[in-house]
Protein backbone atom coordinates (compact mmCIF):
# COMPACT_ATOMS: atom_id res chain seq x y z
CA UNK A 1 0.00 0.00 0.00
CA UNK A 2 0.91 3.61 -0.26
CA UNK A 3 2.35 5.76 2.43
CA UNK A 4 -0.44 7.60 3.56
CA UNK A 5 -2.46 4.24 3.52
CA UNK A 6 -0.05 2.49 5.34
CA UNK A 7 0.45 5.24 8.11
CA UNK A 8 -3.72 5.57 8.67
CA UNK A 9 -4.11 1.74 9.33
CA UNK A 10 -0.90 0.51 11.21
CA UNK A 11 -2.36 1.74 14.70
CA UNK A 12 -5.54 -0.11 13.71
CA UNK A 13 -3.50 -3.51 12.51
CA UNK A 14 -1.96 -6.52 14.94
CA UNK A 15 0.57 -7.09 12.78
CA UNK A 16 4.26 -9.02 13.43
CA UNK A 17 5.43 -8.76 9.70
CA UNK A 18 6.14 -5.56 7.96
CA UNK A 19 7.80 -4.97 4.55
CA UNK A 20 9.28 -1.32 3.66
CA UNK A 21 10.40 -1.19 -0.06
CA UNK A 22 11.25 1.56 -2.11
CA UNK A 23 13.79 3.20 -3.34
CA UNK A 24 12.06 6.69 -1.14
CA UNK A 25 13.68 6.42 2.11
CA UNK A 26 12.07 9.40 3.58
CA UNK A 27 8.89 7.39 3.05
CA UNK A 28 10.67 4.34 4.71
CA UNK A 29 12.44 6.28 8.23
CA UNK A 30 8.71 7.73 8.85
CA UNK A 31 6.79 4.16 8.56
CA UNK A 32 9.68 2.69 10.79
CA UNK A 33 9.43 5.43 13.32
CA UNK A 34 5.84 4.94 13.70
CA UNK A 35 6.28 1.37 13.66
CA UNK A 36 9.03 1.46 16.69
CA UNK A 37 6.86 4.01 18.16
CA UNK A 38 3.62 1.40 18.34
CA UNK A 39 6.35 -1.13 19.43
CA UNK A 40 8.16 0.66 22.57
CA UNK A 41 7.20 2.65 25.25
CA UNK A 42 10.94 4.39 25.35
CA UNK A 43 14.16 4.24 23.33
CA UNK A 44 15.85 1.97 25.82
CA UNK A 45 12.85 -0.95 25.60
CA UNK A 46 13.49 -0.34 21.87
CA UNK A 47 17.40 -0.73 22.18
CA UNK A 48 17.32 -3.62 24.38
CA UNK A 49 14.62 -5.68 22.01
CA UNK A 50 15.94 -5.10 18.62
CA UNK A 51 17.82 -7.12 16.65
CA UNK A 52 19.70 -5.20 13.90
CA UNK A 53 20.78 -7.54 10.74
CA UNK A 54 21.59 -6.40 7.20
CA UNK A 55 21.58 -8.03 3.62
CA UNK A 56 21.22 -11.56 3.31
CA UNK A 57 20.35 -14.03 6.27
CA UNK A 58 19.82 -17.53 6.17
CA UNK A 59 16.16 -18.72 6.44
CA UNK A 60 17.21 -21.13 9.22
CA UNK A 61 18.20 -18.97 11.17
CA UNK A 62 16.07 -16.28 10.63
CA UNK A 63 13.68 -19.43 11.43
CA UNK A 64 15.57 -19.46 14.99
CA UNK A 65 15.78 -16.36 15.94
CA UNK A 66 12.12 -15.53 15.29
CA UNK A 67 11.68 -18.91 17.42
CA UNK A 68 13.79 -17.31 20.11
CA UNK A 69 12.16 -16.09 22.95
CA UNK A 70 13.47 -12.56 24.25
CA UNK A 71 15.40 -12.35 27.74
CA UNK A 72 14.80 -9.43 30.17
CA UNK A 73 12.50 -7.37 27.65
CA UNK A 74 8.64 -8.47 26.63
CA UNK A 75 8.90 -8.49 22.69
CA UNK A 76 11.80 -9.46 20.22
CA UNK A 77 12.27 -7.38 16.95
CA UNK A 78 14.28 -8.76 14.02
CA UNK A 79 14.87 -5.25 11.90
CA UNK A 80 16.66 -6.48 8.83
CA UNK A 81 17.69 -3.95 6.46
CA UNK A 82 18.59 -4.48 2.73
CA UNK A 83 17.25 -7.64 2.16
CA UNK A 84 17.24 -9.59 -1.03
CA UNK A 85 14.41 -11.63 0.24
CA UNK A 86 11.64 -9.83 -2.26
CA UNK A 87 14.00 -9.46 -5.37
CA UNK A 88 13.12 -10.62 -8.49
CA UNK A 89 16.17 -13.11 -8.57
CA UNK A 90 14.69 -16.26 -10.77
CA UNK A 91 17.82 -18.13 -11.63
CA UNK A 92 19.21 -18.02 -8.25
CA UNK A 93 15.17 -19.38 -6.93
CA UNK A 94 15.95 -22.52 -9.71
CA UNK A 95 19.52 -22.65 -7.62
CA UNK A 96 17.73 -22.76 -4.25
CA UNK A 97 15.33 -25.87 -5.25
CA UNK A 98 18.38 -27.91 -6.75
CA UNK A 99 20.39 -27.30 -3.74
CA UNK A 100 17.50 -28.18 -1.34
CA UNK A 101 17.62 -24.41 0.10
CA UNK A 102 13.95 -23.97 -1.19
CA UNK A 103 12.59 -26.10 1.90
CA UNK A 104 14.50 -23.58 3.88
CA UNK A 105 12.31 -20.70 2.53
CA UNK A 106 9.25 -22.89 2.87
CA UNK A 107 10.17 -23.39 6.51
CA UNK A 108 10.66 -20.05 6.96
CA UNK A 109 7.53 -18.93 4.96
CA UNK A 110 5.31 -21.15 8.02
CA UNK A 111 6.80 -19.15 10.77
CA UNK A 112 6.20 -16.18 9.09
CA UNK A 113 2.67 -16.75 8.90
CA UNK A 114 2.26 -17.87 11.96
CA UNK A 115 4.17 -15.63 14.26
CA UNK A 116 4.96 -16.01 17.63
CA UNK A 117 2.93 -13.56 20.31
CA UNK A 118 6.60 -11.69 21.42
CA UNK A 119 8.49 -11.97 18.22
CA UNK A 120 8.03 -8.94 15.05
CA UNK A 121 9.96 -9.00 11.65
CA UNK A 122 10.52 -6.02 10.02
CA UNK A 123 11.93 -6.49 6.08
CA UNK A 124 13.55 -3.17 4.67
CA UNK A 125 14.72 -3.09 0.64
CA UNK A 126 15.66 -0.04 -1.21
CA UNK A 127 14.20 -1.70 -4.39
CA UNK A 128 10.83 -2.10 -5.47
CA UNK A 129 9.79 -5.61 -4.27
CA UNK A 130 8.75 -8.50 -6.72
CA UNK A 131 5.05 -8.88 -5.87
CA UNK A 132 5.08 -12.66 -7.75
CA UNK A 133 7.08 -14.06 -4.71
CA UNK A 134 5.49 -16.04 -2.01
CA UNK A 135 7.05 -14.21 0.53
CA UNK A 136 5.79 -11.07 -0.60
CA UNK A 137 2.42 -12.77 -0.90
CA UNK A 138 2.47 -14.15 2.64
CA UNK A 139 3.78 -10.81 4.06
CA UNK A 140 0.98 -9.49 2.47
CA UNK A 141 -1.54 -11.02 3.63
CA UNK A 142 -0.93 -11.57 7.22
CA UNK A 143 1.73 -8.78 7.50
CA UNK A 144 1.61 -4.94 6.12
CA UNK A 145 3.72 -4.05 2.94
CA UNK A 146 4.61 -0.26 2.33
CA UNK A 147 5.23 0.41 -1.42
CA UNK A 148 8.07 3.16 -0.42
CA UNK A 149 8.09 4.73 -4.23
CA UNK A 150 10.40 7.17 -5.60
CA UNK A 151 9.17 10.81 -5.54
CA UNK A 152 8.85 12.40 -8.92
CA UNK A 153 7.24 15.82 -9.79
CA UNK A 154 4.34 13.81 -11.64
CA UNK A 155 3.28 11.83 -8.23
CA UNK A 156 4.50 14.34 -5.83
CA UNK A 157 0.37 15.35 -4.89
CA UNK A 158 0.09 12.20 -2.74
CA UNK A 159 2.83 13.87 -0.26
CA UNK A 160 1.43 17.46 -0.53
CA UNK A 161 -1.91 16.47 0.01
CA UNK A 162 -0.88 14.30 3.33
CA UNK A 163 1.61 17.11 4.28
CA UNK A 164 -1.12 20.04 3.82
CA UNK A 165 -3.72 17.50 5.85
CA UNK A 166 -0.80 17.12 8.68
CA UNK A 167 -0.21 21.11 8.96
CA UNK A 168 -4.06 22.26 8.85
CA UNK A 169 -3.15 24.43 5.68
CA UNK A 170 -4.37 24.62 1.97
CA UNK A 171 -2.77 25.99 -1.02
CA UNK A 172 -4.47 28.80 -3.12
CA UNK A 173 -4.66 28.13 -6.74
CA UNK A 174 -1.55 30.37 -7.55
CA UNK A 175 0.15 28.29 -4.80
CA UNK A 176 -0.23 25.34 -6.43
CA UNK A 177 0.70 26.12 -9.76
CA UNK A 178 4.43 27.51 -8.61
CA UNK A 179 4.89 24.50 -5.89
CA UNK A 180 3.59 22.21 -9.26
CA UNK A 181 6.25 23.84 -11.72
CA UNK A 182 9.25 24.76 -8.90
CA UNK A 183 9.05 21.01 -8.11
CA UNK A 184 9.32 20.14 -11.75
CA UNK A 185 12.60 22.23 -12.37
CA UNK A 186 14.42 20.09 -9.56
CA UNK A 187 16.87 17.81 -10.26
CA UNK A 188 16.56 15.50 -7.87
CA UNK A 189 13.18 15.84 -4.86
CA UNK A 190 14.13 15.58 -1.49
CA UNK A 191 10.97 15.40 0.56
CA UNK A 192 13.38 15.83 3.83
CA UNK A 193 14.27 19.56 2.59
CA UNK A 194 10.41 20.30 1.48
CA UNK A 195 9.45 18.67 4.45
CA UNK A 196 11.49 21.02 6.54
CA UNK A 197 10.44 23.94 4.65
CA UNK A 198 6.87 23.51 5.10
CA UNK A 199 6.85 22.99 9.04
CA UNK A 200 8.65 26.36 8.85
CA UNK A 201 5.90 27.80 6.76
CA UNK A 202 3.35 26.52 9.57
CA UNK A 203 5.82 28.08 12.40
CA UNK A 204 5.96 31.29 11.58
CA UNK A 205 2.20 31.90 9.87
CA UNK A 206 -0.68 31.26 11.31
CA UNK A 207 -2.89 31.87 8.26
CA UNK A 208 -4.31 28.69 7.18
CA UNK A 209 -4.01 29.51 3.75
CA UNK A 210 -0.49 29.04 1.77
CA UNK A 211 0.25 31.78 -0.47
CA UNK A 212 2.50 32.01 -3.63
CA UNK A 213 4.14 34.69 -1.78
CA UNK A 214 5.44 32.56 1.05
CA UNK A 215 6.72 29.19 -1.15
CA UNK A 216 8.72 32.27 -3.70
CA UNK A 217 9.97 32.85 -0.21
CA UNK A 218 10.72 29.11 0.91
CA UNK A 219 12.22 28.10 -2.39
CA UNK A 220 13.71 31.53 -3.35
CA UNK A 221 17.15 29.90 -1.74
CA UNK A 222 17.26 27.04 -4.79
CA UNK A 223 19.30 27.82 -8.30
CA UNK A 224 17.05 25.34 -9.79
CA UNK A 225 13.97 26.64 -8.30
CA UNK A 226 14.86 30.52 -9.08
CA UNK A 227 15.43 30.26 -12.46
CA UNK A 228 11.33 28.86 -13.29
CA UNK A 229 10.64 31.98 -13.88
CA UNK A 230 13.22 32.40 -16.65
CA UNK A 231 11.84 29.03 -18.42
CA UNK A 232 8.38 30.16 -18.14
CA UNK A 233 9.68 33.32 -19.93
CA UNK A 234 11.01 30.98 -22.71
CA UNK A 235 7.70 28.96 -22.86
CA UNK A 236 5.86 32.45 -23.60
CA UNK A 237 8.63 32.96 -26.09
CA UNK A 238 9.20 36.37 -24.32
CA UNK A 239 12.88 37.49 -25.44
CA UNK A 240 13.12 40.80 -23.37
CA UNK A 241 11.82 39.10 -20.32
CA UNK A 242 13.80 36.04 -20.60
CA UNK A 243 16.69 37.76 -21.31
CA UNK A 244 16.49 40.24 -18.17
CA UNK A 245 16.29 37.59 -16.04
CA UNK A 246 18.69 35.12 -17.24
CA UNK A 247 20.94 38.12 -17.32
CA UNK A 248 19.64 38.70 -13.16
CA UNK A 249 20.60 34.90 -12.54
CA UNK A 250 24.32 35.34 -14.24
CA UNK A 251 24.68 38.60 -12.44
CA UNK A 252 23.05 36.78 -8.82
CA UNK A 253 26.09 34.70 -9.20
CA UNK A 254 23.86 31.23 -10.29
CA UNK A 255 26.79 29.09 -12.24
CA UNK A 256 26.39 28.32 -15.68
CA UNK A 257 26.23 24.79 -15.55
CA UNK A 258 23.16 24.87 -13.61
CA UNK A 259 21.47 27.59 -15.85
CA UNK A 260 22.39 25.50 -18.95
CA UNK A 261 21.59 21.93 -17.41
CA UNK A 262 17.88 23.07 -16.56
CA UNK A 263 17.80 25.31 -20.09
CA UNK A 264 18.65 21.71 -21.84
CA UNK A 265 16.49 20.11 -19.82
CA UNK A 266 13.06 22.20 -20.71
CA UNK A 267 14.14 22.68 -24.29
CA UNK A 268 14.64 18.67 -24.50
CA UNK A 269 10.91 18.86 -22.70
CA UNK A 270 9.42 21.01 -25.28
CA UNK A 271 10.74 19.13 -27.94
CA UNK A 272 9.53 15.71 -26.39
CA UNK A 273 5.83 17.18 -25.69
CA UNK A 274 5.88 18.65 -29.59
CA UNK A 275 6.57 15.09 -30.80
CA UNK A 276 4.07 13.50 -28.47
CA UNK A 277 0.67 16.14 -29.78
CA UNK A 278 2.09 15.20 -33.15
CA UNK A 279 1.26 11.83 -32.37
CA UNK A 280 -2.08 12.56 -30.44
CA UNK A 281 -0.79 11.84 -26.90
CA UNK A 282 -2.16 15.45 -25.46
CA UNK A 283 -3.29 17.45 -22.22
CA UNK A 284 -2.90 15.59 -18.75
CA UNK A 285 -1.91 12.53 -20.89
CA UNK A 286 1.32 14.13 -21.59
CA UNK A 287 2.35 13.39 -17.95
CA UNK A 288 3.18 9.79 -18.13
CA UNK A 289 5.49 9.78 -20.84
CA UNK A 290 7.17 12.76 -19.86
CA UNK A 291 6.80 11.95 -16.04
CA UNK A 292 5.68 15.20 -14.87
CA UNK A 293 2.42 15.90 -12.99
CA UNK A 294 -0.34 16.37 -14.79
CA UNK A 295 -0.74 19.98 -14.44
CA UNK A 296 2.82 20.90 -15.59
CA UNK A 297 2.64 18.61 -18.08
CA UNK A 298 -0.63 20.17 -19.97
CA UNK A 299 1.21 23.75 -19.24
CA UNK A 300 4.21 22.63 -20.81
CA UNK A 301 2.09 20.79 -23.70
CA UNK A 302 0.49 24.65 -24.67
CA UNK A 303 4.04 25.93 -24.72
CA UNK A 304 5.31 23.30 -27.26
CA UNK A 305 2.66 24.51 -29.68
CA UNK A 306 4.06 27.97 -30.04
CA UNK A 307 7.56 26.81 -31.31
CA UNK A 308 8.61 25.29 -34.73
CA UNK A 309 10.44 21.80 -33.93
CA UNK A 310 13.22 22.98 -36.29
CA UNK A 311 13.58 26.26 -33.50
CA UNK A 312 13.99 23.17 -30.86
CA UNK A 313 15.82 21.16 -32.71
CA UNK A 314 18.17 24.34 -33.51
CA UNK A 315 18.62 25.23 -29.94
CA UNK A 316 19.06 21.77 -28.48
CA UNK A 317 22.37 21.89 -30.68
CA UNK A 318 23.30 25.04 -30.12
CA UNK A 319 23.30 23.57 -26.21
CA UNK A 320 25.16 20.84 -26.76
CA UNK A 321 27.99 23.11 -28.58
CA UNK A 322 27.97 25.47 -25.19
CA UNK A 323 28.09 22.76 -23.36
CA UNK A 324 31.60 22.28 -24.51
CA UNK A 325 32.71 25.72 -25.54
CA UNK A 326 31.56 27.40 -21.66
CA UNK A 327 33.82 24.29 -20.12
CA UNK A 328 36.53 24.69 -22.01
CA UNK A 329 36.32 28.63 -22.21
CA UNK A 330 36.19 29.31 -25.74
CA UNK A 331 32.91 31.29 -25.20
CA UNK A 332 30.94 33.58 -22.43
CA UNK A 333 27.72 34.21 -21.10
CA UNK A 334 26.82 36.08 -24.39
CA UNK A 335 26.22 32.04 -26.25
CA UNK A 336 23.52 31.28 -23.58
CA UNK A 337 21.85 34.82 -24.57
CA UNK A 338 21.75 33.93 -28.03
CA UNK A 339 20.50 30.79 -27.24
CA UNK A 340 17.95 32.32 -25.58
CA UNK A 341 17.32 34.88 -28.25
CA UNK A 342 16.88 31.78 -31.08
CA UNK A 343 14.35 30.46 -28.93
CA UNK A 344 12.00 32.96 -28.51
CA UNK A 345 12.19 34.65 -32.04
CA UNK A 346 13.59 32.03 -34.03
CA UNK A 347 11.62 30.39 -36.67
CA UNK A 348 11.06 27.47 -38.76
Amino acid sequence: MKFGEFMVKLPKQDSHVFLLAGEEHYYIDKALAKIMAGLFSDSQEAADSVQKLNGEVDADDLVSMINTAPFFTAKNVLLIRNTTLFKDNRKKDEEQKSSGKDKKMERLLNVLADMPEFSYVIFISPDKADKRRKIYKLVEKCGMVLEAEAIRAWNINDWLQGKLQAMNRDMDRDAYAYFQGAVSMMQQISLEFLDREFDKLALFSEDRRITKAALVKVFAGLPEVSIFALMDAISERNAQKALMLLRRQLDDGTYFTVILSLLTRHVRQLWQAKVLQEKGIRGKALAKPLELNPFIAEKLGKAAQRFPEQVLKRAMLELIDADYWLKTGQAGNEILEHTVIELCRGAA
